[in-house]
């Protein structure tokens, strides 16, 4: 069972998600908020698998409940609904500690995915929309990167150069099977060498890892195929 909280300003809006989450067994709603200061407290309070999260809102937004959440060592991920293709402010809520974003539209099978694959640490886009996404975040994200010279590279440090290897792929929006037919290794060890690759680097999940790879300079906004 994985455990929601909604988080829209919109009483309709939460009203479809939620019709929509209890429709199906293995999701329960166990909270809603129509604020980011309201999503931060029920957060604390419920401790929901995923914090499924409006952006714009009045008053504390969702890319500020995001970091305040993450900032709290919350085991609660937040997936960010956003209503605009590439919006500027969904790369703001990843910067801040998003596990990933959908668009509002989305199938409800979409979400429903989404939320079950945020739930287990993994990224809830396409390795296609994954790339064209993490490419204009860097090249749009008005801050710099959050760390550089020495303490960006620390955080590659404790990495093998296979796990390098992994990492770049990873970056380049390769699924682990992909990474496994390039690197000639079973899915079983590609799967494996993605773990201690999180852990090492610090990353809450496969998007989070992607932004630090960015963020120390492993890879550019231009890879090669």
């Amino acid at each position: 069972m994985t455990t929601v909280l909604i988080v829209d300003d919109q009483p309709l809006q939460r009203l479809g998600f939620r019709m929509l989450l209890d429709a199906h067994p293995d999701t329960s709603v166990v909270g809603e908020a129509g604020h980011g200061a309201e999503a931060v407290r029920q957060t604390a309070s419920l401790r929901p698998d995923v914090v499924l999260m409006d952006i714009r809102m009045p008053g504390v937004d969702g890319i500020e409940a995001t970091r305040r959440i993450v900032a709290s060592g919350s085991r609660s991920r937040v997936l960010v609904l956003t209503t605009f293709d590439l919006d500027e402010y969904a790369y703001g809520a990843l910067r801040a500690g998003a596990s990933g974003f959908l668009l509002k539209d989305a199938l409800p099978d979409e979400l429903l995915a989404g939320i079950r694959a945020v739930a287990a640490g993994d990224a809830v886009a396409a390795p296609a929309l994954t790339r064209r996404l993490l490419d204009a975040f860097v090249k749009k994200s008005p801050e710099p990167a959050d760390s550089g010279g020495a303490e960006a590279d620390a955080r590659l440090a404790g990495l093998t150069g296979r796990e390098q290897e992994v990492l770049l792929a990873m970056a380049r929006g390769l699924t682990n099977t992909e990474i496994a037919e390039l690197l000639v290794l079973s899915a079983s060890t590609i799967k494996t060498h993605v773990s201690k690759v999180l852990a090492k680097i610090g990353a809450r999940d496969r998007v989070h890892a992607v932004i630090i790879a960015y963020e120390t300079g492993i890879v550019g906004t231009e890879r090669p195929r």
